[in-house]
């Protein structure tokens, strides 16, 4: 395999349902050779199967027993059966490929397969919780933030006798314990090296690793969350110990990081080579595009670790929160960022029911053949090296005094070589026009052709003009342009 490169696309798969989809008894071991075929056709960089992992019969448990979980599960799927649940992914019980996807021996035949066609494979780690059930809370009750009997009998919901032990459940500091997990100690110096095992372990049967919640191991964070209960804070952050250990051993493995809360500079300079980009998905949602340029305009060095999204198995289905026009436009703008893009199953084929983690089946849902022949046509014009391994801007627009509409449009622009691109989308749900500059002096005295990749269609401007006063762009309601640049005649 070829390094990773600079700006990778990544696509999320449900491993559980995705196998389950594919056959009776289908495994990672004998997923067939079509199936991998159309992933790469698309032009992905890495596949990231979610939720290998052994699964927690005692958190099936727990969930089951929750009445705000079972309400979720029959929103999903109205005919829910308690077989249903096959556990949540992020209530690990042991860190080997759960037996009934195939085991370690199925992952490496998934890997090899996926090597093949030139993918890498992402697999998960979850640092800050394990499940009821697994081995260290029997082994090693030093990993875990502690509590006493009193503290179990006073706050069930926040604390869980486990054997002779009473361990905190799992918490993000904002919400309730999540009732199915143990709190792992990011403080604790036994729990940081059977972590850094782990990982080098995982490390050892993928090419990278997206860490759930990776915000809550800082130092800073988890002594707010478990202050009085966690001891004192070690000089160096979880991350500082955890990354470099790692890439010892695996020096191209990549860590991507699900963070929040404005963490995510701090995360890159921990080590992660890219962590979500809720910003960006927050501001598409709501629809501001000056706030969305302004994000835009931040440091290229933290942009380029960013991961862009419009959808993840955690975020509701982008066909159910966006307008169908709508939704295009923040795909070409999320898909053709500088940083990582993801694209989770099921979005390009429009579906609209966000499947709770925890369930192994989900409702049947009509494919929207227009949008998948949209995203088809996306991410094969992305696919190019133009956009994952040359240099992203963005671009000036400007307007004119009676007509301020250009401040909806975004622009920004590639160049590898001679390769160039613009892209532009207008974020409003009425028409834009503005004036884009775009920022190539040698553009200057020759005509150019503009391939538009997504509407087909084609243009000729001077060079000089588009320089300044910039290239005329008139938008429809959440149109958008994908334009190759080349010299006219070639």
């Amino acid at each position: 395999m070829q390094a990773w490169p600079a700006h990778p696309s990544i696509y999320e798969i449900n491993t559980w349902v995705w196998l389950a989809e594919l056959g009776p008894g289908v495994t990672l071991a004998d997923v067939p050779a079509n199936a991998w075929d159309d992933i790469a056709a698309l032009g992905f960089d890495a596949v990231w199967l979610m939720g290998v992992w052994q699964r927690s019969p005692a958190g099936i448990a727990v969930a089951n027993r929750n009445a705000g979980l079972l309400q979720d599960f029959r929103r999903a799927l109205p005919d829910f059966r308690p077989e249903d649940n096959v556990g949540s992914p992020y209530c690990v019980r042991d860190y080997s490929v759960d037996p009934r996807l195939g085991g370690r021996a199925g992952l490496a035949e998934a890997r090899a397969a996926l090597a093949r066609r030139g993918l890498r494979l992402v697999l998960d780690f979850v640092p800050n919780h394990v499940a009821p059930d697994h081995w260290w809370a029997s082994s090693h009750p030093d990993y875990f933030v502690r509590g006493t009997p009193q503290d179990a009998e006073r706050d069930p919901a926040s604390f869980l006798a486990v054997g002779a032990n009473v361990y905190a459940n799992g918490r993000d500091p904002y919400f309730p314990a999540w009732p199915d997990v143990l709190q792992l100690n990011a403080f604790s110096a036994g729990l940081r090296a059977a972590a850094i095992d782990t990982v080098r372990d995982i490390a050892s049967q993928c090419d990278g690793v997206r860490c759930d919640m990776a915000m809550l191991m800082l130092n800073q964070v988890f002594e707010r969350t478990w202050a009085g209960r966690a001891g004192v804070a070690p000089e160096t952050d979880y991350w500082r110990e955890l990354i470099p250990a790692v890439r010892a051993e695996h020096p191209d493995f990549r860590f991507i990081a699900e963070a929040y809360w404005d963490l995510e500079w701090e995360l890159q300079q921990q080590g992660f080579d890219f962590c979500y980009d809720k910003r960006l998905y927050d501001r598409l949602e709501h629809g501001d595009p000056e706030a969305l340029r302004e994000h835009l305009c931040a440091d290229l060095a933290y942009q380029r670790k960013l991961l862009r999204f419009i959808e993840n198995h955690d975020e509701p289905r982008a066909a159910a929160t966006f307008a169908p026009d709508q939704a295009r436009a923040a795909a070409v703008l999320a898909f053709t960022q500088c940083g990582a893009r993801l694209v989770h199953e099921g979005q390009m084929e429009g579906r609209k029911v966000r499947l709770p983690v925890f369930l192994g089946r989900r409702p049947a849902e009509a494919p929207d053949e227009a949008l998948r022949a949209f995203y088809r046509h996306l991410l094969q014009a992305s696919a190019a090296n133009l956009f994952h391994a040359g240099e992203w801007q963005l671009c000036e627009r400007i307007g004119w005094p009676d007509n301020a509409s250009y401040e909806r449009i975004v622009a920004w622009c590639w160049r590898l070589g001679e390769e160039r691109a613009l892209l532009a989308v207008n974020l409003a749900d009425t028409p834009s026009q503005g004036q884009v500059k775009l920022p190539w002096d040698e553009l200057a005295g020759a005509t150019w052709g503009l391939d538009d990749e997504l509407a087909g269609t084609t243009f000729e401007r001077e060079g000089n003009t588009m320089r300044n006063p910039g290239l005329y762009i008139a938008l429809q309601a959440w149109g958008c342009h994908f334009l190759r640049l080349r010299r006219a005649g070639s």
